[in-house]
């Protein structure tokens, strides 16, 4: 399958440092629709053998050079050989419309980065696992439930994008009037954009924060609008997806089948994250008259917000200790 060209940067343009304990190099390859996504991939120096091996993604709206490749980069140095991808249509990844989002091309790409990974000389592809973080947890769970390949997945301060789409925050749009109203506004705005010739865009993390945003937007400019996390091809730390972009996760639930995934599933998510609620009904459902919850795990991290879970806060608060022990027994 022919791969599209993509302009891929050379220097290193991270959120974090440089790890002199791992290689760093970019790679590409082409999910199912012919979309060439673009990825870092880290391996550990001195490496040999076949190696157990993650592909990384998330938040939803970020790029790999914010807090996916840091993950993807800190277990390289933990052993395993990591990528760290953008979605389709995002960040140095390929397709022609940009910022857009689609439940199930994103989650195809996460199986494109499997397909990448089982067939890459350096890999024991019997030892695949996946990291979704945010809305990338939510698809990364989605992933698992199709891809039998996955045997192990941790979904990191995790959104369901489909219910905070289709119900709003907090379930505060869960009504029928309100997401007829939603699909309305999004049907006018097609046509709006069919004039204009160009999507209109849907603006990203709020600048400048007003002082009465609620605490969740607080933690969310903290992080992408900050030099703490800013990156220029970032969609949350600039224009964002396009109004429309996410308009077919309104009514294409992700996690209808997460309680037959096999693989091992661990969720963390902070305690003080306005998102917990995600995590925690995803893992309920995840086990409920499952035959295979055995190998489930929800952690809960105390004191931490949604985003001190991407780059640990200052805090430390990403429980790396607990995915290396996590990924070594389930990829063993």
């Amino acid at each position: 399958m022919k791969l599209e060209e993509l302009k891929l940067t050379d220097e290193w343009d991270k959120t974090f440092p440089k790890s002199d304990k791992v290689d760093h190099g970019k790679v590409t390859f082409v999910n199912r629709y012919g979309v060439t996504l673009a990825a870092d991939l880290y391996t550990p120096k001195n490496a040999a053998g076949r190696l157990p091996a993650l592909a990384v993604s998330g938040p939803f709206g970020a790029v790999k050079e914010q807090c996916s490749g840091l993950y993807a980069q800190t277990m390289a140095e933990r052993g395993f050989l990591t990528i760290a991808f953008d979605p389709s249509f995002t960040g140095e990844s390929g397709g022609g419309v940009r910022y857009m989002a689609s439940p199930d091309i994103n989650t195809e790409d996460f199986m494109a980065a499997v397909d990448f990974l089982s067939l890459h000389e350096a890999v024991d592809p019997d030892r695949i696992g996946i990291i979704g973080i945010c809305g990338w947890g939510g698809l990364a769970i989605n992933a698992a439930a199709l891809d039998t390949r996955v045997r192990a997945t941790a979904a990191m301060t995790m959104y369901d994008m489909a219910r905070v789409n289709a119900r709003g925050y907090f379930d505060s749009e869960d009504s029928e009037e309100a997401r007829y109203a939603k699909r309305a506004a999004m049907c006018a705005q097609r046509l709006e954009d069919l004039r204009a010739g160009e999507y209109k865009p849907g603006g990203g993390v709020v600048d400048p924060l007003p002082e009465d945003a609620p605490f969740f937007v607080k933690d969310y400019y903290d992080y992408y609008k900050t030099p703490r996390g800013y990156h220029p091809r970032s969609l949350n730390s600039n224009g964002g997806w396009n109004v429309i972009g996410c308009e077919s996760f309104m009514n294409q639930p992700i996690l209808r089948y997460s309680n037959e995934i096999r693989g091992a599933v661990l969720i963390v998510h902070g305690e003080k994250a306005h998102s917990c609620y995600f995590s925690r009904d995803a893992y309920a459902d995840m086990v409920s008259g499952s035959r295979y919850a055995d190998n489930k795990e929800l952690m809960i991290i105390p004191g931490a917000s949604h985003t001190d879970l991407y780059d640990g806060g200052g805090r430390d608060a990403i429980p790396f200790d607990r995915l290396e022990s996590f990924f070594k027994a389930n990829l063993a």
